[in-house]
């Protein structure tokens, strides 16, 4: 069947026009199926990864083995979603900082803040399909955020490193008492922009 925006009702959260495969910061979250903890639990004001956890952690640390043109900042695994700066570094400079000839303006997928949500999701997922019975294990898409200054990074490094202690006033927890002023703040700036 071949989709159709307004029978299906997806609205678009990506900034319109945006090249997501351009050199710069992005502050992803990407959450489970219907918010299931599936990563561990917050102990203590402690994330306490379990095996699924500790899978899911292993496979962010590797984004740059398979998307040599990316680098990792601050993030964290949480029992219902993960949070990450991802860096997209400049991939046109080629040797002595020059740019190298473009013979067409296309631009493959696979270099793109999507593709690396995407095979991160795979590979989780294959790991859960094939060691328990948990078969739908992300919900359909995840958040972005350009990061757009160092303010902006300094709160966002800030609020990621605290999410466990704050975890009774995070917006992805259900069982959740409230929503951290910060978090409020990085969200309410997204929704500006």
């Amino acid at each position: 069947m071949k989709y159709n925006a307004k029978a299906h009702k997806r609205i678009s959260i990506r900034l319109k026009g945006y090249d997501y495969s351009q050199q710069g910061m992005y502050f992803v979250t990407v959450c489970t199926h219907d918010h299931h903890f599936l990563f561990g639990q917050i102990a203590e004001e402690r994330m306490i990864l379990n095996n699924a956890g500790r899978f899911a952690n292993k496979c962010w640390l590797e984004i740059p083995e398979h998307f040599p043109h990316v680098a990792l900042d601050e993030f964290i695994v949480m029992p219902n979603h993960i949070h990450g700066i991802i860096i997209i570094n400049d991939t046109n400079v080629g040797a002595n900082n020059h740019s190298p000839l473009q013979i067409n303006q296309f631009r493959s997928p696979s270099k793109t803040i999507g593709s690396i949500i995407r095979g991160f999701k795979i590979g989780v997922t294959k790991w859960f399909r094939k060691s328990t019975n948990t078969y739908n294990v992300w919900q359909r898409n995840y958040y972005e955020h350009v990061i757009r200054n160092e303010k902006e990074l300094s709160k966002i490094r800030e609020y990621i490193t605290n999410n466990p202690l704050k975890w009774q006033l995070d917006r992805e927890n259900p069982e959740g008492i409230g929503i951290d002023q910060l978090e409020k703040e990085i969200f309410e700036y997204k929704r500006e922009k």
